[in-house]
């Protein structure tokens, strides 16, 4: 009996989670409102656990289809935030209740450039040694401080994660490559690809690289793509990234100090 009760135990956890804001309860308005956030975001937040916040909806939309939805987008969805009403609703569909009022707020922005998708909360730092694992032609690294060093360009398709930690790449992160880390991101290279720091709500993360070309610029879940050129006073020119409540800066490094 006693090595049984040893097969199994029970310990307190922090989990970290995206969470996703549903501002409408028809569930084709917002499948197809999350199909767009995620085409502009890539593989930012794949294989992601979310929080689903209905706490502003009065009615439900159809938990199962928006379940679904986020599963075919490699996001776990474990349980909903919302009324009394609306949670028990939920968990016919098999999502527990949760309550994240003591979480940092997020609210999904509403531009068309710049906007906020479900933040991630913080978590606790690991005590992990660093560890750098590749899979699928995605790099990640679990560590206590230790920044991860990459020492070679980053091809289309690739995709680095800094846990924990800040990242530095030593060459050229193509257009298609993906930079993520836990702290800052920096670029000594071309930046064309995708580059989110503070992924997982650090606001005071910065993004800066010698040649500013990117797809996508995200800090603590604020995200911009970019569709356009830049201007000329920022295009290809060194450059720092960094968050200013709910907006991206961006300015120069240089003495002409270029902004956006």
């Amino acid at each position: 009996m006693a090595k049984t009760s040893t097969a199994l135990d029970f310990k307190s956890a922090t989990l970290y989670a995206l969470r996703a804001v549903l501002h409408d309860q028809d569930t084709d308005t917002l499948v197809t409102a999350l199909d767009a956030r995620m085409r502009e975001a890539g593989a930012f937040y794949e294989n992601e656990p979310v929080v689903i916040d209905a706490q502003g909806l009065t009615e439900s939309p159809d938990w199962e289809a928006l379940a679904a939805a986020l599963r075919r987008h490699h996001l776990h969805p474990i349980g909903v935030h919302a009324s009394a009403e609306l949670q028990a609703q939920a968990a016919q569909s098999g999502l527990a209740p949760l309550d994240i009022s003591a979480s940092p707020a997020a609210t999904a922005g509403s531009g068309s450039r710049t906007s906020k998708p479900a933040q991630a909360a913080r978590k606790t730092a690991s005590t992990e040694k660093p560890v750098a694992a590749e899979r699928d032609g995605a790099t990640s690294a679990a560590a206590t401080g230790e920044t991860l060093v990459v020492r070679h360009p980053l091809r289309s398709g690739q995709r680095i994660y800094a846990k924990g930690t800040d990242l530095i790449v030593m060459g050229m992160v193509s257009q298609g490559a993906e930079v993520i880390a836990d702290g800052n991101i920096h670029v000594y290279g071309p930046l064309r690809g995708k580059a989110m720091a503070g992924a997982h709500g650090r606001t005071d993360a910065m993004i800066l690289t010698t040649q500013l070309d990117p797809e996508l610029l995200a800090i603590a879940g604020v995200y911009r793509v970019i569709e356009t050129r830049l201007p000329d006073s920022l295009q290809n020119r060194p450059a720092q990234v960094s968050l200013d409540g709910d907006t991206l800066r961006i300015r120069t490094l240089d003495e002409s100090d270029g902004s956006l």
